[in-house]
């Protein structure tokens, strides 16, 4: 489970960010931002390193200064921050919540109070309606209708959370239920094993000689705000983040059908059951029967070979054909986290990420990779720290060094310089040919002017393709989960310009993205265009978001052969270079 202190503190330190950013203090909010990111990836709890070390110990802390390491030992004594305090008094909004409605910004925010007396979204959506923003300086109409349309989307999307948030939670559940004694098997099911990209709730099944045990210790996790209900089969309970958990005793000889059934998505469960009907037998959690005979039920494995047809990977069991090809014994071979040699969009401090080039391919290293590639933004993102050309050359004798360090060290592993451009309003890069040509790869994304009419923004991202130093479109629909909605593009244009231009579409692993989604990658795969799965990290830690990637591309039914970062870096840089030297 994500650390109880460490979340706190980085929520507080996200919140102060952006307090600094409505008063239009400069360098500041990077400085909280930055370290919000690093406590959210502490594998520590900072309580636990200020207790055993004291202030040195928590300013040692990569990226933590002398001032956040003050306010962080002021929050562990007295469990508050006077300095966030006074920001929440000076301006008694809630900030996180205004400011998840897209286009809403922490200076927008400071305008609204200080105008309108707005405080939350309730109000943001009152005044909208009743036309009172539009009249606000620098404001208008359309502003008005792009809050609203942001409020509707998030109002669409709400009741759910992330994968990413989810599933470190469920799998801490899950080890700390395993220890009970007299636990024999135990999974997580339902969409989170699935991989679904959002889950509404979380369920386990358990096999136990001593359900009561079990029971328990569940009932007892840290973190608990509400225990709906505690039998000996079923318990129910509700965590600090909002999520609900269920968990249930299942008799070892149906553990196999129920973990089939509560794992779904209904529509697949609707399909075998009538697939189970046509051969004369009934499917349900218990079990398979044929009239009162209990047949099989042990394993999923039984279930789905009882029912004539290949053991279905839990990713794809949403009724989109994955059942007819397991009748027909087709099933592709879906990737796996271990077919990932690589990854090719990281930012580092150059680009104002946490950490460098060498604490990045540190935990590339151990994670087994062969390759890492450092892709920091360039010029136009200027939040963002964006490099310029001559700063892309300074970087790159860096990377040359420390691949000489590596190759006197005898390591094949191999450090790349990509970028992550960016795709003008036009359709242009921000950056001139003759540096993208020095790159091992680029990749372009877009980072502005996200409503754009349909036609323009699909002729804006299809000209980005058409440049030959460009390898890769970043999160390419733009969405961002619970925030954002995709652009408006016409996928199928896209796709033809990618196949014909040698162009790599992302898998973007970044828990609020997972961009391309299921849909779009098995779209792409059966329009024969390459797919690469990236995370996106901004410090060393987010490195491990590859997994929710990989959980992307085996729900879009992804294949080795898709997936360049999946193949080696010889054929992987060859495939980028024909691109360049068919134009």
């Amino acid at each position: 489970m994500k650390f109880t202190n460490n979340q706190e503190l980085a929520n507080i330190f996200y919140e102060i960010a952006y307090f600094l950013e409505m008063e239009g203090v400069p360098f500041k909010p990077y400085a909280y931002e930055k370290a919000a990111i690093i406590l959210e990836n502490l594998e520590e709890d900072i309580k636990d390193i200020y207790q055993k070390k004291g202030f040195k110990g928590v300013k040692a802390i990569p990226g933590i200064g002398e001032s956040i390491a003050k306010k962080i030992e002021e929050y562990l004594k007295t469990g508050k921050i006077k300095y966030y305090e006074e920001f929440k008094k000076r301006y008694p909004v809630d900030i996180e919540e205004l400011t998840s409605v897209e286009g809403v910004g922490p200076k927008m925010v400071k305008v609204l109070y200080e105008k309108l007396g707005i405080t939350n979204l309730k109000e943001l959506e009152e005044a909208a309606r009743e036309g009172k923003i539009r009249s606000l300086p620098g404001f208008g109409e359309k502003t008005e209708q792009n809050i609203l349309q942001g409020i509707l989307f998030l109002k669409k999307s709400g009741g759910r959370f992330l994968l990413g948030e989810v599933l470190p939670l469920a799998q801490e559940i899950e080890k700390r239920l395993k220890k009970v004694k007299g636990v024999k098997k135990i999974s997580l099911a339902g969409s989170l094993r699935r991989r679904k990209e959002t889950i509404g709730d979380v369920d386990i099944l358990v096999v136990a000689t001593k359900p009561e045990a079990v029971m328990e210790e569940f009932v007892k996790l840290p973190g608990i705000i509400k225990v709906w209900g505690k039998g000996t089969t079923k318990s129910s309970i509700r965590l600090e983040s909002g999520i609900d958990v269920d968990l249930r005793v299942i008799p070892e000889k149906s553990f196999g059908s129920a973990l089939q059934y509560f794992t779904g998505s209904k529509e697949h469960n609707i399909a075998l059951r009538k697939i189970a009907i046509d051969l004369g037998l009934k499917l349900n959690e218990y079990g398979i029967f044929k009239g009162n005979k209990f047949v099989a039920g042990k394993t999923e494995e039984e279930v789905y070979k009882i029912l004539k047809m290949q053991w279905i990977s839990p990713e794809l069991r949403e009724n989109r054909g994955e059942i007819e090809a397991a009748q027909k014994g087709k099933l592709p071979r879906i990737i796996e986290l271990k077919d990932i040699k690589g990854d090719l969009h990281c930012h580092t401090r150059w680009d104002g990420g946490a950490n460098s080039i060498e604490e990045m391919i540190e935990i590339a290293q151990k994670m087994g990779y062969e390759y890492l590639g450092i892709s920091d933004h360039t010029k136009y993102l200027k939040i963002e720290h964006g490099l310029d050309e001559k700063q892309l050359a300074e970087q790159r004798k860096e990377i040359d060094r420390l691949n000489s360090k590596l190759q006197a060290l005898n390591s094949n592993f191999k450090i790349l310089q990509g970028a992550e451009t960016n795709i003008l309003k036009d359709g242009r890069i921000d950056i001139k040919d003759e540096s993208l040509r020095k790159l091992d790869y680029a990749i372009a994304g877009i980072h502005s002017h996200f409503k754009m009419e349909k036609s323009q923004m699909t002729e804006r991202i299809i000209k980005a393709m058409k440049n030959p130093y460009i390898n890769i479109i970043s999160h390419p629909t733009g969405r961002i989960l619970k925030r954002r909605d995709e652009y408006q593009i016409d996928f199928d244009k896209i796709l033809r310009a990618a196949k014909e231009t040698g162009t790599v579409l992302e898998i973007n692993s970044y828990p609020e993205r997972l961009d391309l989604n299921d849909i779009n990658i098995k779209r792409a795969k059966e329009a024969g265009v390459k797919l690469i799965i990236d995370t996106d990290a901004h410090h060393k830690d987010q490195l491990r978001y590859i997994e929710f990637g990989v959980s992307q591309a085996r729900r879009g039914w992804a294949e080795k052969k898709d997936i360049v970062n999946c193949w080696s870096l010889k054929e992987m840089l060859e495939f980028f270079n024909r691109k360049s030297k068919r134009s």
